[in-house]
């Protein structure tokens, strides 16, 4: 009985061993993500668009595309200058997915981000899927746009008045 369960906790170890790893890859470091982005600022998302949805071949689950327009607050890096706003894309993957593999921006936050130049040059997307800081400021809500041409803004800040 105790060879039958060697041989099958064996087979088991070695069946487990094939199967492809899913794992997340690692973080960059903060001196890795500063060398491969083009612009690192701090951010404030104005406006999130839905702009596609694609049926993910292999889950069959619809996902979003999502363009972001980014207010630049500071700019520590890139040719950016502040005040002036980029655009962000990226695309959402399946919930079966393990890890957090695109970087998402919602309407209101503030935050430091890395983003590298995508070919073409009209827009930005990530450098790595730790591209984001912490919150400088939190999102009014972490709800998106589902429908294509969707576009999902944060709550306007109350304009100071200074009395007469």
């Amino acid at each position: 009985m105790i060879r039958l369960l060697k041989k099958l906790s064996l087979v088991f170890v070695a069946a487990c061993a094939a199967l492809p790893a899913l794992a997340l890859p690692a973080p960059m470091s903060e001196q890795e993500l500063m060398e491969k982005s083009d612009l690192v600022a701090l951010i404030r998302v104005l406006a999130v668009t839905c702009t596609s949805i694609v049926k993910d071949e292999q889950t069959g689950e619809e996902l979003p595309g999502y363009l972001a327009t980014l207010k630049v607050l500071e700019v520590k890096k890139g040719e950016v200058k502040q005040g002036e706003q980029v655009l962000v894309t990226w695309r959402a993957i399946p919930k079966t997915i393990v890890g957090p593999w695109a970087v998402y921006y919602y309407p209101g936050e503030e935050v430091v981000t890395h983003l590298t130049k995508r070919s073409g040059g009209a827009s930005y997307a990530s450098t790595w899927s730790n591209a984001k800081g912490a919150d400088v400021k939190a999102p009014d809500s972490r709800d998106l746009p589902t429908t294509p041409g969707e576009t999902v803004a944060p709550t306007p800040e109350p304009v100071k008045r200074l009395p007469l």
